[in-house]
């Protein structure tokens, strides 16, 4: 499947999902936090597992990058390897926009205009090192942190609260993170 093709499908699912927001929810609300701190919530975030989108199978790398523009509106970079570590780079640049002011956990996030998808801060540790942002369909699902690795007690933790929150577990994947470890900066006496 070629890059543009993979694109076409991740543009159309939100519109499928559109479509198909007349049914009866089969699950209750799928609340946010209570409130997020915008700039303290930007930056990197390494995806540690999801329920990936056609655009997200198969990712290693991934990172969503956030920045908080002037405008209000949140610059998002999502980047990733296709297939491997070494695989080709993948960059996608959508625009977020923030629904609820009075919690900053409720965007929309535009892939292609006039379309802003459900995105919600589900999940935010008081220190802001992991989330979780899910959908309300609860077909998507990204537990994040501020490392490439979690602790297993702090991953299975987060794992059992998306399946409190009503997904399918099932569908979750590990992404794959490997980085080169960092030198040790050095210090001048």
């Amino acid at each position: 499947m070629t890059k543009r093709h993979s694109l076409l499908l991740w543009l159309l699912a939100p519109i499928a999902g559109m479509l198909s927001g007349c049914q009866t929810p089969r699950h209750p609300p799928l609340p946010p936090v209570t409130f997020v701190d915008l700039p303290r919530f930007m930056g990197d975030w390494y995806v540690i597992a999801n329920i990936p989108t056609p655009i997200e199978r198969n990712a290693h790398n991934a990172i969503e990058n956030y920045a908080l523009d002037p405008d209000g509106t949140i610059a998002t970079t999502f980047t990733f390897r296709a297939g491997a570590f070494d695989g080709p780079p993948r960059k996608y640049t959508p625009r977020g926009f923030v629904l609820d002011r009075s919690s900053n956990a409720l965007w929309g996030m535009r892939f292609v205009w006039p379309i802003k998808a459900d995105y919600r801060i589900i999940y935010l540790s008081d220190d802001y090192s992991m989330t979780v942002v899910g959908r309300q369909k609860r077909d998507y699902v990204w537990i994040m942190a501020r490392t490439p690795q979690i602790a297993a007690g702090d991953y299975e933790r987060l794992r059992g609260f998306v399946a409190a929150q009503g997904y399918d577990v099932t569908r979750l994947q590990r992404v794959p993170q490997q980085w080169p470890a960092r030198a040790p900066q050095e210090t001048t006496p």
